[in-house]
């Protein structure tokens, strides 16, 4: 059967994020996840829908990319679908011609799950390796230590507030509070929690922020984002949202909490470490420089 190529209209957008809640597996390898669609989704629901491509056998949707950003695509794929031929030819034939709608001509990368057979093809097609990122997993059998500030779940009420820190924790971050209601109306925010944590009484005494993202009950939650304000910095309140973050995703139901950033970034990496997260292998984004 004819695999297609399609952008979801916006009455789509349920059926990709729900078919990328299920491919989420503690033992697969890191891929787009439902999280990622969902903190896209603060631009809105029309731009969210833009910024899709599906891949379908029928009626079955095989893998589900994210334009994020104009020259970077994050794709996952179905479990049984990793190595699939058929599928992984089309989807380098897509890659490379930017009539398909899927990259644009000129430099662009691609996130890819590391044992999938499109990786294996590309660099036959000019991509190389680009930019390393580490993935870090945290184990939620154990109990998580009180972090150690007040925490608090973000509501219309703290919306101002949760973009203050994140514009300061984030240099040329544009988050709103408009974008937070954009991003809280989203299918993802259902099965997610922003938090807040602070260094003392009062609302002015924010000083990190989180969002975490289930994937549903049994499977892995991710952090995205995590920040510090920037005028807050090296008093361990990085680590105390982190473990806010791994005791909300455990009350959601998350077998696992995951996160990944640059391998370049120390910083992030000993901050989440120090939260009792643990490196996995680190992955390489795929690139073509024209």
């Amino acid at each position: 059967m004819t695999i297609t190529l399609s952008i979801p209209a916006v009455g789509g957008l349920p059926a990709a994020v729900d078919a990328l809640r299920h491919w989420q597996d503690d033992d697969a390898p890191w891929q787009l996840h439902p999280g990622d669609v969902g903190w896209y989704w603060r631009f809105g629901a029309d731009a969210t829908a833009a910024a899709l491509r599906t891949w379908r056998r029928g009626a079955r949707i095989l893998a589900v990319g994210l334009q994020d950003g104009p020259a970077l695509l994050r794709l996952a794929l179905a479990p049984d679908a990793l190595r699939d031929e058929e599928l992984a030819h089309r989807l380098v034939d897509d890659l490379g011609d930017p009539r398909r709608g899927v990259l644009p001509d000129g430099p662009v990368s691609l996130e890819a799950p590391a044992n999938s057979l499109v990786r294996d093809l590309l660099p036959e097609r000019g991509w190389s390796a680009d930019e390393s990122w580490t993935s870090l997993r945290h184990d939620l059998t154990q109990p998580v230590p009180d972090p150690g500030v007040r925490v608090e779940v973000v509501g219309r009420e703290h919306a101002d507030v949760r973009a203050a820190v994140q514009r300061a924790a984030f240099s040329g971050s544009t988050f709103t509070a408009e974008r937070w209601h954009a991003m809280a109306s989203g299918v993802p925010y259902s099965d997610a929690r922003c938090l807040l944590a602070f260094d003392g009484d009062k609302e002015d005494d924010a000083v990190a922020v989180v969002t975490v993202w289930s994937a549903g009950p049994g499977r892995p939650g991710l952090v995205e984002p995590m920040g510090v304000h920037q005028d807050h910095r090296g008093r361990g309140h990085g680590r105390a949202i982190t473990v806010a973050a791994v005791a909300a995703l455990v009350k959601l139901g998350a077998s696992s909490a995951i996160v990944a950033t640059p391998t370049a970034n120390v910083g992030a990496l000993a901050t989440y470490t120090s939260a009792g997260f643990r490196p996995r292998p680190d992955i390489r984004d795929l690139r073509r420089d024209a």
